[in-house]
């Protein structure tokens, strides 16, 4: 068992790695013990994306498959059924690093049905729901930002819960998720709950915003956009960064909390492979170290931190400023960022919704096949 240098380096800056995907395969070929063991991985995530990756391929889930079918088991509910079991497991094998971290890493997420995005008390019944399936303490229930879902991300961490908070593309909204945050754990308190057992991530897109505002600047096409490109998605994070430090770390509502055993919420730095090859592909790790982070991320680019991921200390102190500049740049050449957080958001939850339909989709079939 031993840490890559590079990994080590994240971990010593105050970045937790965790492994954004999850499979059978991976599990019962020990694959998952394997980043574990050797790669330094401390947690995972998974969303609907990842599942029907996971689901739609190969012949690990023809066994489970077959025994629903024999049930009359509808493919909205196989999905979860198969999924929780993947995730149980991953919990059990994360079980170790949960308990040496007090909690605060050997997570593993599972989401809520996408097509919930803007159904509160749907959402909140499902999250609680999925946590007595799994019934593993080291389960993130992830709940989109939306602005109807953030209400329930209060609800769900004031039954004790906890809680990964999703596709999170703005400052101003990761402000809401926090405010959202503090209540829920201060409801969780008021109900009675162990706060030292609630934890959350909140988690902020990053390559997804270079993406979309990228795009936009070749639109513009002058000089000026073109030295603009790749900067928003490291600065917007930044910036996000800052607003963290400030929302929770400094705020004596917060602190109240912290000295009755509550846990930070860590920004969770998510959408880390880089989407243009002419950037380096490892620009969503090394630049975003810090404390009190986590970097979740695909194998690939993983693997590109481990092989030539250089990580130099703390790399988000002192970078508000610069952050600042940069959209303060694109704001003067006409980017409306209001528009870019609106459509990332939109798309996002659009993406998740596509991906778990087609899911249901394919299920519907392999479980008429095993009729």
């Amino acid at each position: 068992m031993s840490t890559p240098d590079n990994i080590s380096a994240l971990s010593q800056a105050g970045t937790s790695v965790w492994l954004d995907d999850l499979s059978r395969d991976r599990l019962r070929s020990g694959n998952l013990k394997d980043v574990i063991d050797n790669k330094g991985v401390v947690g995972v995530t998974t969303n609907p994306a990842i599942f029907a990756k996971a689901m739609s391929a190969g012949d690990a889930y023809n066994d489970q498959l077959r025994e629903l079918a024999d049930k009359g088991t509808p493919a909205h509910s196989a999905v979860f059924d198969m999924a929780a079991d993947d995730v149980r497991e991953a919990c059990d094998v994360f079980a170790p690093i949960y308990e040496a971290t007090d909690g605060v890493d050997g997570r593993v997420s599972l989401e809520v049905d996408p097509r919930l995005a803007n159904e509160r008390e749907a959402t909140v019944t499902q999250a609680r729901e999925l946590a007595r399936t799994v019934d593993r303490e080291n389960l993130l229930i992830k709940i989109p930002a939306t602005e109807e879902c953030l209400p329930a991300i209060t609800d769900v961490l004031g039954s004790g819960v906890s809680v990964n908070v999703t596709l999170i593309f703005s400052v101003a909204r990761y402000r809401q998720v926090m405010d959202a945050f503090i209540e829920g754990m201060k409801l969780a308190k008021d109900n009675g709950h162990d706060l030292t057992k609630i934890h959350s991530v909140a988690s902020f897109f990053v390559s997804r915003v270079d993406t979309e505002i990228d795009k936009r600047l070749d639109a513009i096409g002058t000089e000026e956009a073109k030295t603009l490109k790749g900067k928003a998605g490291v600065a917007n994070a930044q910036l996000a960064y800052a607003a963290f430090k400030e929302a929770l770390l400094d705020n004596p509502e917060w602190k109240d909390l912290e000295t009755q055993g509550a846990h930070v919420q860590r920004p969770l730095w998510a959408s880390t492979s880089v989407k243009n090859p002419e950037y380096p592909d490892t620009m969503y790790v090394t630049n975003l170290a810090g404390p009190n982070t986590v970097n979740t991320m695909p194998e690939e680019t993983l693997d590109a931190t481990i092989d030539h991921g250089t990580v130099s200390g703390d790399a988000l102190e002192g970078t508000e400023e610069s952050a600042h500049e940069v959209f303060a740049a694109l704001d003067s050449i006409g980017i409306d960022l209001g528009d870019v957080w609106k459509v990332l958001e939109t798309e996002g939850v659009e993406k998740f919704v596509d991906s778990w339909n087609e899911l249901l989709d394919t299920l519907s079939e392999q479980l008429d096949a095993h009729e």
